[in-house]
């Protein structure tokens, strides 16, 4: 592999350079044959006691008065200065276009920050605009119309507001019965009747909770046959079926996860009510239980009720608004 550091040399000028080199040795060889006559004189005229420094003064003094030896015409060095020195501002410009490169990398993230800002603040001074031009707005209209119809259009308002939420209520309310049915009843019947609580058994079918549980809390398997008087005296026992039939007025099916439904759904709407009767008032917002069922673990647990601190036959419901409120 090439050295990427070095310098290329093409045919000719290495021909010049062989050519250099070459005369070089010659005129070298010359003047050691020179120095080797010079000796061999001194020795044939028996001047063997001759000072060795006269002898190189002599030498030397002759290569001195001699015309210096000159490269031929057409010399290479001076071309392999200049390539060298091309080659050295060629690395040295690279490295400059590195560092610039990376200096121009972190100038254009800057700059692309800097107009991330700028378009937030004409998005805020835009919206800032409209917030002037609205209070301007209704400045002027306050300005011109009168008390009676502003308190008109004020009324109207918060009538169309109220419809609103009515709606969103009635909606909500729908969604909460379907979720208690479908979902809740099941899982709050199989914790009454001994087994996991909400939560603990996700998927249960309302049929096999007749069969009931075993002491370790496992669905027991149904029978063929089951025993309906027996089913229905529990029934009566746990949710009091026959008095929640009277009271609602509806007849339903005969299960324990539609009793566990129908105790649930009683249950949130005595809170509600009582919450919307006590005006703020926590204090009256309680309901009296006429016993701990899995409803009411399960609404304690999801912290959407509470007992009272000093008499656990009384629940309510948390009052969320108040909270964020205070």
């Amino acid at each position: 592999m090439e050295d990427p550091g070095s310098i290329r040399v093409s045919a000719p000028y290495e021909a010049e350079l062989e050519r250099t080199m070459q005369a070089l040795l010659e005129r070298k060889r010359e003047l050691e044959y020179a120095l080797h006559q010079l000796r061999a004189s001194a020795a044939k005229s028996g001047n063997s006691e001759c000072d060795p420094l006269q002898i190189m003064a002599d030498a030397y003094r002759s290569v001195t008065e001699a015309e210096p030896v000159l490269p031929p015409p057409g010399p290479v060095l001076p071309a392999l200065l200049a390539m060298r020195r091309a080659h050295q501002t060629i690395n040295e410009t690279n490295e400059c276009i590195q560092e610039r490169s990376a200096s121009l990398e972190q100038i254009q993230r800057r700059i692309e920050t800097e107009r991330a800002r700028v378009r937030e603040q004409e998005a805020l001074q835009a919206a800032l605009k409209r917030r002037i031009q609205s209070l301007r707005q209704g400045l002027e209209d306050r300005v011109e119309k009168s008390e009676d119809q502003r308190a008109k259009e004020r009324i109207a308002e918060l009538k169309k507001q109220k419809q609103h939420w009515d709606v969103q209520t009635s909606s909500l309310m729908k969604e909460l019965d379907w979720f208690i049915e479908e979902h809740l009843g099941p899982m709050l019947a199989a914790e009454e009747l001994g087994g996991p609580v909400v939560g603990g058994l996700m998927d249960i079918d309302a049929d096999d909770l007749g069969a009931g549980f075993t002491a370790q809390g496992k669905l027991k398997t149904a029978k063929a046959q089951p025993d309906e008087d027996k089913r229905q005296r529990r029934l009566d026992e746990i949710w009091g079926w026959q008095d929640q039939q009277e009271q609602t007025g509806r007849r339903q099916e005969r299960n324990e996860a539609s009793a566990a439904s129908a105790e649930m759904r009683d249950l949130m709407e005595q809170l509600m009510n009582k919450l919307m009767e006590a005006e703020g008032d926590t204090s009256a917002a309680y309901v009296e239980i006429p016993r701990e069922s899995a409803a009411v673990r399960f609404l304690v647990r999801s912290k959407v009720a509470e007992f009272h601190p000093r008499d656990a036959r009384r629940l309510r419901l948390v009052d969320f608004g108040r909270d964020l409120e205070d």
